[in-house]
């Protein structure tokens, strides 16, 4: 007869969070399955293909202050495939780029009176002034914003950027998750003031084939096109889970997936109130399309789009950033919009987006031709982002669930830092740290150091 210790550990989600958790259970010698509805590992870092060669759905980078990920990367031996790469960020208003890289290009930045770019120049220098995060907790990013830039930065940067990311949610959004972009962003400057930003070699989607073949080295097993459809629960604690093409029995689940998800597969086996507390975290989501174009559309590889007519929040040419040559010739161009999962733009085929789109993309690049289009594709993502507001840190459930050796470790927790592949790996890794810790072994069985994250 099968004891507890000879069952599996499950991991649902082969996102970063699952497969690092993944990764530290399986190095400390432990079965692992981690258990993927999609047809690719990554979660929203999955990829698709293009020449030959991966291409994320949804456009990805690091920054050099993200420590978890490099870490990883250095614990995998892989140090050879990270590029470091300075890049060009612009500003999209009244039917003109301007350009933002460096602290002197605000100063050209004429949307904005002389003092309004003082004000926005200064910011950063505020933000590092707040000791204690906690401090923001009780006011939006609207009224801490308004606060420090004046009105006037406020309505023509600020606040076009808020609702490009949060949509109909901009105005509740906590000044905490605003902060901590500005923190993060800052920290990822060089002396020169260029910002430096990290890829992997051959993008996101091959870091994530990475882990996954260290999981199966280390005698694990990662199953594709194997969502988890429902738990297996008897007497409060958790004994295995339901997928379309078996029932698997497991000591212990890792549930990494979405938060809405991880409630509905929740739901029959906990209290109305647990439930609840977790619908009070809401959700916004994504459509992103991707054109393969013949020809680059600018020298600008980030552009904000601060114009309240423009309807995407960012226009990203990546292959101003990792080059073109990596995708036979082809340029590569992202068009991001962030929208509630019930807008009309979000239910749209891929060649309907298209069709919206390029009037818009010929408004800001005029010399446009479609003719320019080699393919194009169409991602959505139903929860992109959390809407993280005032007393979030509030909502947040704990990773210790109702149900007895059940754990949760999704986006919706990672605060006061925002979502993101970095903070998704310290999340997994430390959840694997502190399961493999409870049972008994911790010391990597290859005999190779695996840096525990702090």
């Amino acid at each position: 007869m099968t004891g507890p210790n000879d069952l599996p550990i499950i991991v649902i989600g082969a996102g970063f969070t699952g497969l690092s958790a993944a990764l530290e259970l399986a190095r400390h010698g432990h079965r692992v399955i981690v258990l993927e509805a999609d047809d690719t590992v990554g979660g929203l870092a999955g990829s698709f293909d293009v020449a030959g060669n991966n291409l994320e759905k949804f456009y990805h980078h690091w920054f050099t202050s993200d420590r978890h990920v490099h870490d990883l990367v250095r614990d995998l031996g892989q140090e050879d495939q990270i590029v470091i790469r300075p890049t060009r960020t612009g500003s999209y208003y009244a039917n003109t780029v301007f350009r933002l890289s460096k602290p002197l290009d605000l100063l050209r930045y004429t949307p904005l009176s002389f003092l309004g770019r003082v004000r926005l120049g200064f910011l950063l220098v505020q933000a590092k002034l707040v000791r204690d995060w906690r401090e923001l907790e009780g006011i939006t990013a609207s009224e801490w914003l308004q606060r420090k830039c004046g009105v006037e930065v406020y309505r023509k940067v600020w606040h076009p950027l808020l609702r490009g990311k949060f949509g109909p949610f901009a105005d509740e959004v906590s000044a905490v998750w605003f902060w901590g972009k500005l923190m993060l962003r800052g920290a990822s400057r060089s002396k020169s003031g260029d910002e430096m930003l990290a890829y992997y070699r051959g993008g996101f989607a091959a870091l994530a084939d990475a882990i996954a073949k260290d999981i199966t080295n280390h005698g694990g097993e990662v199953r594709l096109n194997s969502p988890a459809t429902a738990l297996l629960v008897d007497r409060g604690e958790i004994v295995g889970v339901e997928t379309p093409g078996a029932v698997l029995r497991g000591s212990k689940v890792i549930a990494t997936v979405p938060l809405p998800i991880y409630r509905d597969l929740v739901r029959p086996h906990v209290s109305q109130q647990y439930s609840d507390a977790l619908g009070q975290v809401q959700f916004i989501g994504n459509v992103c399309l991707t054109l393969e174009l013949d020809r680059s559309l600018s020298d600008t590889y980030w552009i904000n789009v601060v114009d309240p007519t423009f309807p995407f929040v960012g226009v990203i040419e990546h292959t101003n950033f990792e080059p073109a040559s990596s995708y036979a010739g082809r340029h590569i161009v992202y068009l991001s919009k962030y929208l509630p999962a019930t807008d009309a733009l979000y239910k749209m085929s891929a060649r309907e987006f298209l069709d919206y789109a390029v009037p818009y993309i010929q408004r800001m690049f005029p010399k446009f031709d479609p003719k320019w289009i080699i393919d194009f594709h169409l991602y959505k993502a139903e929860y992109s982002q959390p809407i993280v507001v005032k007393d979030y840190s509030a909502l947040i459930p704990l990773a210790e669930t109702p149900i007895k050796n059940l754990w949760l470790s999704t986006m919706a927790q990672i605060y006061p830092e925002d979502r993101g592949t970095n903070y998704a790996i310290r999340e997994g890794r430390k959840i694997g740290r502190a399961l493999a810790n409870e049972l008994g072994c911790c010391a990597s069985p290859s005999g190779r150091a695996f840096a525990p994250p702090v």
